[in-house]
């Protein structure tokens, strides 16, 4: 792992492996840290590894508020340009950024399938909800009456919500930074949506219903739990009262080691993070590769390629965690010393 400290930002980028190419998102939040960078470049490099890709996992991360971002991203974007034209580092959007921030880099592509809108959402978000989706439903054999508790209502959280609908689920719980409802008959997506889009984040608080804390949807009964937040979020002792069966992750490493063990050890079937959210990385592979023409043929694919991977890895004997680890392993091994998985510390208390 290398960290290069940037200059003209409070921030680095992680770049996991020594290798000519390295691609992650730029995330930017006031409390990202340099250790966080490090795990999310390894689950990149998994993520890569895993749809067989010779590139090294990297990530981008910047302290700043977000009334900042504008000006902290246009700043980042001048001192690693050098970078991105020589290939050596390739970014995107993450937590806290958004596609156009990226306009000045170059080799950007206004044009680009990925950065074009499928109702109403660019696509590159569309996809990456979109895998999580196919991920859980190729678990469970489909989502059609099945319920879902999501974390987070922004991007991706939207698209996972509109797309399980979409599919026959329903939305029993929901968490933003505003707090968690729920609902066991189900949620009314649509309204949410149109508080969302006034409200933001504290579209929860205007369903007029209980407004429990956030961390509550973690204990709301559920076929399946999207968690959607940082890093870390399952841990030993959030995994022992967890009230899903299946665990398919929007946000990146939210397993720890213990977390991971003690769903394993309660049956809860825990999907990997690097597969669930490889929709966008797919479709933008693609998209250089030239395989791709249209938004439905980036969608086909990404269905078609995370249904294959998550069918192999739910195949191991250990669960589709480890599954997916092999997958990747077996891979990188063939140009690179074996990593160690990407799972976040567990803290003291758990």
């Amino acid at each position: 792992m290398r960290i290069m400290e940037l200059v003209s930002v409070d921030g680095c980028i992680a770049f996991d492996l020594d290798c000519p190419v390295s691609a992650g998102g730029t995330r930017l939040a006031p409390d990202v840290t340099r250790e966080e960078a490090g795990l999310l470049a390894r689950a990149m490099t998994y993520k890569l590894a895993v749809l067989g890709e010779r590139i090294g996992g990297a990530k981008a991360v910047l302290r700043a508020s977000p009334t900042d971002r504008a000006a902290t991203v246009a700043r980042f974007c001048r001192e690693v340009a050098p970078l991105v034209e020589k290939g050596t580092f390739l970014t995107s959007s993450d937590l806290g950024t958004r596609t156009q921030d990226f306009a000045p880099l170059p080799g950007y592509r206004a044009d680009s399938i990925m950065h074009g809108e499928a109702g109403g959402e660019l696509v590159d978000t569309v996809v990456t909800g979109l895998g999580v989706v196919v991920a859980a439903a190729t678990a469970l054999g489909g989502l059609a009456g099945r319920t879902l508790a999501v974390e987070g209502f922004g991007k991706v959280g939207s698209a996972v919500v509109r797309e399980a609908a979409r599919r026959g689920a329903r939305l029993v719980a929901l968490s933003t930074l505003h707090g968690c409802v729920s609902d066991p008959a189900g949620l009314d997506v649509a309204a949410l949506e149109e508080l969302r889009a006034e409200h933001g984040d504290a579209c929860v608080t205007r369903l007029g219903l209980p407004v429990l804390p956030p961390e509550a949807l973690y204990e709301v009964p559920a076929d399946v739990l999207v968690p959607g937040a940082r890093t870390g979020t399952l841990s030993a002792r959030r995994a022992a009262t967890l009230r899903a069966g299946l665990v398919a992750p929007a946000a990146n490493v939210p397993y720890t080691a213990q977390g991971l063990r003690t769903l394993g050890e309660r049956g809860v079937v825990a999907l990997a993070d690097f597969v669930c959210g490889a929709g966008a990385t797919i479709g933008y592979l693609a998209e250089r590769a030239g395989t791709v023409a249209t938004a439905d043929e980036v969608g086909h694919l990404v269905e078609n390629r995370v249904t294959e991977i998550t069918a192999a890895a739910l195949s191991h004997a250990e669960g589709p965690y480890a599954g997916a680890c092999a997958l990747a392993e077996a891979f990188l091994t063939t140009w690179q010393p074996r990593p160690t998985p990407p799972l976040a510390p567990d803290p003291a208390n758990s």
